[in-house]
C-alpha cells in the first residue's frame, strides 16, 4: 500500500491529466517500443515545434484519467508501451507527424494505437485519416479559394444579366 503522499501525487498527476485530456482538441495513443534514443529525441523536437505535448504514461494512470470521460473506449488502447501525444491547438498535428514517424519506422514497432479528436475516439485507421488532413493554414487557403471563385462566378452572372437588360430596348 502506498503511503499518502504518494497516493496524493498520483491522484493529482492523473487529475491533471485528465484536464489536459479534457482539453485538448486532439490526442494520440503509440507505442513506442524499439524506438532509439536519436529518433526519439528527433520525435520529440518535431512535435514540440508542432505545439504537441508528447509523453510516456503509465497505462494505470491513462486508464484512471479516462474513466467516466467520453474517451473511456481508449483503454483499449493502454496495452503494453504506451506513449501519448496531446494537441491543444491543431487537431491534425500530432497525427500527421506520429503516422509520418510509423511509417519510416523501418522495425515496424513503433506504431499508432488509437486517439481521440473534438470528443470522437478513433482507431488507428481514424487517426491515418485524420494525418492527411491540411492544417488549419491549409483548409482556410482552401476555403478561400472555394469563396473566390464563387464570387467570381457571381459577378460574371450579374455582368452578363446587366449586358443583357442595356441590350433590350425600353418599350
Amino acid at each position: 500500500m502506498p503511503s499518502k503522499k504518494i497516493l496524493a501525487a498520483k491522484q493529482a498527476y492523473v487529475k491533471e491529466l485528465n484536464e489536459k485530456l479534457s482539453s485538448a482538441m486532439a490526442g494520440v495513443v503509440v507505442s513506442y517500443n524499439g524506438i532509439s534514443v536519436a529518433d526519439d529525441t528527433k520525435l520529440r523536437k518535431e512535435l514540440r515545434e508542432a505545439g504537441v505535448e508528447y509523453t510516456v504514461v503509465k497505462n494505470t494512470m491513462l486508464r484512471l484519467a479516462v474513466k467516466g470521460t467520453q474517451y473511456e473506449a481508449l483503454t483499449e488502447c493502454f496495452k503494453g508501451d504506451t506513449a501519448i501525444a496531446i494537441s491543444p491547438e491543431d487537431p491534425a498535428a500530432a497525427a500527421r507527424i506520429l503516422c509520418k514517424f510509423a511509417d519510416a519506422d523501418k522495425s515496424k514497432r513503433f506504431t499508432v494505437k488509437g486517439g481521440f479528436c473534438d470528443g470522437q475516439v478513433m482507431d488507428a485507421a481514424g487517426v491515418r485519416s485524420l494525418s492527411t488532413m491540411p492544417n488549419r493554414e491549409g483548409l482556410l487557403s482552401m476555403l478561400a479559394g472555394s469563396l473566390s471563385g464563387i464570387i467570381g462566378g457571381l459577378a460574371v452572372a450579374l455582368q452578363a444579366v446587366a449586358d443583357k437588360q442595356e441590350e433590350t430596348p425600353a418599350a
